[in-house]
């Protein structure tokens, strides 16, 4: 049995999406005016949301590989599973990006399946190598 999360490229995103926003938060800090503040305030409260959302929902996937079933449990408030049977005879194939293969994660097609940055320890185990 393996059980891991998505790759942690995932985050890379909603992360830089909150940086962008606490950035201008905090330039909303030196404008001379005082709605500003609020105005910076609102925006940095929304980029630590943003952050906490994105790394609850990263950390509530879980991807499980048990013989030859591959199971993904997600959800935060409402958790969802989704099992794939790897028969012999059915296509299951992984696509790997440039970056993907750098940095060892790729995206797991198994039937209506599809899941992206399965880590590469996880692929390699589906396929033997």
């Amino acid at each position: 049995v393996i059980q891991t999360h998505r790759h942690g490229i995932v985050l890379l995103r909603p992360l830089f999406r909150s940086l962008l926003i606490a950035a201008a938060g905090a330039g909303c800090f030196v404008a001379p005016w005082q709605p500003a503040e609020l105005a910076g305030l609102t925006l940095v409260a929304l980029a630590a949301l943003l952050v906490v959302v994105a790394v609850a929902r990263w950390d509530r996937t879980h991807l499980v590989l048990r013989g030859n079933e591959f199971t993904v449990v997600h959800g935060v408030v409402r958790r969802r599973s989704v099992r794939v049977r790897f028969d012999p005879g059915s296509p299951v194939e992984v696509e790997r990006s440039l970056l993907g293969r750098v940095l060892g994660y790729g995206t797991l097609i198994a039937g209506d399946l599809e899941v992206d940055a399965v880590p590469k320890r996880l692929h390699e185990h589906v396929f033997g190598g």
